[in-house]
C-alpha cells in the first residue's frame, strides 16, 4: 500500500510543480499582446516568437529566457528590462530603447539591430553571430559591456 502511494505521489508531484512555476503570467501576456504595454511585467520564459511588438512599452519587464525569435520590436521601449538568456534570433530591433537592459547571454544571431540605444546595457556573453548592426553601440569590449560610439568623431 505504501509503495502504491509513493508511486502515485511520484507521478502527481511534477504536475503540481509545473503549474506553480509556470513561466510568465498569462494575464501579462494577454495585456502585452492586446495593448502593447506591459511595464514591469513578468514575461520570463514566454514564447513571443514572431510577435509584432512595434512600439511596445516593456520598461522594467522581466523577459529572462523569453523566446523572441523573429519578433518585431521596432520602436519598443525596453529600458531597464531583463533579457538575460533571451532568444532574439532573427529579431528586428530598430529604434529600440535598450538603455540599462540586461542582455547577458542573450542570443541575437542574425538579428537586425539598427539605431538602438544601448547606453549602460549589460552584454556579457551575448551572441551577435551574423547580426546586422547599424548605428548602434554594440561591439566587443567597452564600458559596461557596451561600446558607445562617438558620433562627432571624424
Amino acid at each position: 500500500m505504501k509503495l502504491q502511494l509513493l508511486a502515485a505521489m511520484a507521478l502527481v508531484t511534477p504536475l503540481f510543480l509545473a503549474n506553480s512555476v509556470q513561466a510568465g503570467s498569462q494575464q501579462d501576456i494577454q495585456k502585452l499582446l492586446s495593448t502593447r504595454e506591459c511595464i514591469q511585467c513578468n514575461l520570463s520564459g514566454v514564447n513571443l516568437s514572431g510577435a509584432h511588438l512595434i512600439g511596445a512599452d516593456l520598461r522594467g519587464a522581466n523577459l529572462q529566457g523569453a523566446n523572441l525569435t523573429e519578433a518585431n520590436l521596432e520602436g519598443a521601449d525596453l529600458t531597464g528590462a531583463n533579457l538575460a538568456g533571451a532568444n532574439l534570433t532573427s529579431a528586428f530591433v530598430t529604434n529600440v530603447n535598450l538603455k540599462q537592459v540586461n542582455l547577458n547571454g542573450a542570443n541575437l544571431t542574425r538579428a537586425t539591430i539598427n539605431d538602438s540605444n544601448v547606453y549602460q546595457a549589460s552584454m556579457d556573453n551575448m551572441d551577435i553571430t551574423d547580426a546586422d548592426i547599424y548605428y548602434t553601440g554594440i561591439g566587443i569590449g567597452g564600458e559596461d559591456g557596451a561600446m558607445i560610439p562617438d558620433w562627432d568623431a571624424p
